[in-house]
C-alpha cells in the first residue's frame, strides 16, 4: 500500500507525506438537501470563506444542472485564490464540457465525473452491463483529462460494489487519466471496519494506485460518515470530501469540523494533518446555517450551541480547576470566545462594533448603522442582550438585505374562540401594499395576508419557532420553508415579537422565490 506517497500535481514537493487533503462539498452536495437552496451571494461569500480557511478543493456545484449553478461554479473559479476548483459532471459528454467550461476560469480547476458500478445501480437506474459501464468510465475520463489536467473519478456506491469489478473500474480510471479516485460510500451503508479494508484491499490489487490519490466521500445514514473517512485515511486515502455541519442529501454528508478536529485532537493515533485554520470554523458554520436555514442541533459536535457548555456541578468543578478536566480542545481553536463582553441598551458604537470584529463579521456603513439601530431596539426590550442574540440580529440584517419585499407594519388581532385577523403593510419594491385577512389563527391569518399582498400561492412546506436565547423575553427565530414550481426555498427572521418573526421569515423565502424566478412579484404591483 504506496498511496501515503500521493500528492496533487499543484503541491509543492515539500508537502509531508501525512498531509490529508480536504475536499469540501457544502455547495454541491450540501445544497442538495432538500430546502438548502443558497443564492448566488451566499455560495460566493461561503466559497471565498472556505478558501480562506485553507480547503483544499471546493466542489462549487453541479454545473449542468441548471444556467444558476453553471454561473456560481464559473464566478467561484473566477475568484478563488487558493482552492482547487471542482465542478461536477456525470459520465456524459455534455455534462463533462459543460464542467469543463464552469471551471477553465479557475487558477486550478478540476473536473469531477462520476458513474455507477453497484449490480442495483446498473440493473435499475442505469440498465448497463459491467462491460459497457466499463468503457462508460474509459470513455469519460478520457474526455475529462483531454479539458484539463486534473480530473477526479468517482464510483457511486461504491461500498455496495463487488470488489473485483471496483476495481477493474478503478484501473480503466487511471489508465484514462483519473489524478483522483474517489470510493464513495454514497448510501451510508458501510461500517468503519468494513470501509478500511475496503480501500486497503482495493489500492494492493489495482496497478498504479501509487500514482493517484484516493479520496473517501462517506454519507451519514447509520450515523458513522466521519468514523468511516477516518478509517478510509488510516487505509491509505489521502482525500475526505466534507461538508460544513455535515450539510446533505438525508442525513447529510460527513461534517468537515468534526473531521479536522478529529485529526487535529487525536494525533497521537491519527499521525495526519491538515490545511484547515481551524478558528474559523465557528464563523463559517454559523453562516452556512444562516444561508440554507437549517438550524445547528444544540449537541453538535464542534459547533453545536453546547459543545462548550458545562451546567452539571461536578463538571463545573472540575472547569474551575482545570479546563481539561471536561474539554478536550480549546472553545478559541474553533473560533469561538470563551469569555463574553457584555453588551445593552449603554453599550456604543464602537464595543458593538469590537464585539462584531469578534465574531468575524465586517459590515459596511449602511449595514453597521441598521444593524446597531436594531441592537439598541433590542436592548431597550431585553434586560441581557447575549452573543447569540447579536448572531442572530446581524445574520438576519445580512439575510433580508436587498429583498423585494419588505415588511413595513403588522397587526395581528386574536380572540379565543373568535376571529384571528392580521392588517399588513408591505414595501413591495417601492410601492406600499396593504390589506387585512382572517385565518383560522394568528399565524394563518398573517399568511393568507401576505399570499394576498404578492399574488401567490407557494404551499408551506415547513413552518416553526424556537428561542435565541432562554428566557421570557428571548428574540424568537422563525423558520419558514416554501415550495412553488417545484423549488424549494427556505426563509428565517428573527425578532422579539414570535408573530412579527413569523411575518418577516415568511417573507424572506418568499423573496428567495422572487430570486429564484428572475422575476418581481407581478402579482404584487397590480395591488
Amino acid at each position: 500500500m504506496t498511496s501515503q506517497n500521493n500528492k496533487p500535481e499543484q503541491e509543492p514537493k515539500s508537502e509531508p507525506t501525512d498531509r490529508v487533503f480536504i475536499f469540501d462539498t457544502t455547495l454541491r452536495d450540501g445544497e442538495q438537501a432538500p430546502g438548502a437552496t443558497m443564492t448566488l451571494e451566499e455560495k460566493l461569500q461561503i466559497a471565498e470563506m472556505l478558501d480562506d480557511m485553507g480547503v483544499d478543493i471546493i466542489e462549487a456545484g453541479f454545473p449542468i444542472a441548471s444556467n444558476g449553478d453553471f454561473e456560481a461554479v464559473s464566478e467561484i473559479s473566477r475568484r478563488s485564490k487558493n482552492a482547487v476548483i471542482a465542478g461536477l459532471a456525470r459520465a456524459i459528454p455534455a455534462d463533462i464540457d459543460r464542467a469543463g467550461e464552469a471551471v477553465k476560469h479557475a487558477a486550478r480547476g478540476r473536473i469531477h465525473t462520476f458513474v455507477s458500478t453497484s449490480p442495483i445501480h446498473l440493473e435499475f437506474q442505469m440498465n448497463k452491463t459491467q462491460d459497457e459501464v466499463l468503457e462508460i468510465v474509459t470513455k469519460s475520463v478520457t474526455q475529462a483529462r483531454n479539458l484539463i489536467d486534473d480530473v477526479e473519478w468517482s464510483a457511486m456506491d461504491a461500498t455496495r460494489t463487488p470488489i473485483e469489478y471496483l476495481a477493474r473500474c478503478t484501473e480503466a480510471a487511471i489508465k484514462a487519466g483519473a489524478t483522483t479516485i474517489n470510493i464513495p460510500d454514497t448510501v451510508g451503508f458501510a461500517t468503519p471496519e468494513d470501509h478500511f479494508q475496503l480501500f486497503h484491499d482495493l489500492m494492493e490489487m489495482v496497478p498504479d494506485s501509487d500514482k493517484v490519490i484516493f479520496s473517501a466521500h462517506t454519507h451519514n445514514d447509520l450515523g458513522m460518515a466521519v468514523a468511516n473517512s477516518l478509517a478510509a485515511v488510516r487505509a491509505g486515502a489521502r482525500q475526505v470530501e466534507c461538508t460544513i455541519n455535515g450539510l446533505g442529501e438525508r442525513a447529510g454528508n460527513a461534517a468537515m469540523e468534526e473531521l479536522v478536529m478529529a485529526i487535529r485532537t487525536r494525533a497521537d493515533v491519527m499521525p495526519y494533518h491538515t490545511g484547515i485554520e481551524t478558528t474559523k470554523i465557528s464563523r463559517i458554520s454559523k453562516v452556512v446555517s444562516a444561508a440554507v436555514n437549517f438550524p445547528i442541533q444544540y449537541n453538535k459536535a464542534i459547533v453545536g450551541k453546547n459543545a462548550f457548555a458545562h451546567e452539571s456541578g461536578i463538571h463545573q468543578d472540575g472547569m474551575l480547576k482545570n479546563a481539561e478536566t471536561y474539554e478536550i480542545m480549546t472553545p478559541e481553536s474553533v473560533g469561538i470566545k470563551s469569555t463574553s463582553l457584555v453588551m445593552g441598551k449603554h453599550s456604543g458604537r464602537h464595543a458593538f462594533k469590537e464585539k462584531l470584529r469578534d465574531f468575524g463579521y465586517e459590515l459596511g456603513d449602511n449595514q453597521f448603522q441598521e444593524a446597531f439601530q436594531r441592537f439598541k431596539n433590542l436592548a431597550d426590550r431585553k434586560k441581557n442582550v447575549y452573543d447569540e442574540d447579536i448572531i442572530a440580529l446581524v445574520d438576519d440584517e445580512i439575510g433580508s438585505a436587498g429583498d423585494n419585499i419588505k415588511l413595513l407594519e403588522l397587526e395581528v388581532v386574536s380572540k379565543t374562540g373568535g376571529e384571528h385577523r392580521c392588517f399588513i403593510k408591505l414595501d413591495v419594491e417601492g410601492k406600499e401594499v396593504s390589506l387585512i385577512e382572517e385565518g383560522s389563527g394568528s399565524v394563518d391569518a398573517i399568511f393568507r395576508a401576505i399570499k394576498a399582498a404578492v399574488g401567490a400561492e407557494p404551499r408551506l412546506v415547513l413552518y416553526g419557532v424556537d428561542a435565541v436565547t432562554g428566557g421570557t423575553d428571548a428574540q424568537a427565530n422563525a423558520h419558514v420553508r416554501l415550495e412553488m414550481n417545484d423549488r424549494i426555498v427556505s426563509g428565517r427572521a428573527t425578532e422579539p415579537d414570535t408573530l412579527v418573526a413569523t411575518a418577516r421569515a415568511y417573507l424572506s423565502a418568499y423573496n428567495r422565490l422572487l430570486v429564484e424566478r428572475g422575476a418581481a412579484a407581478q402579482g404584487a404591483l397590480s395591488q
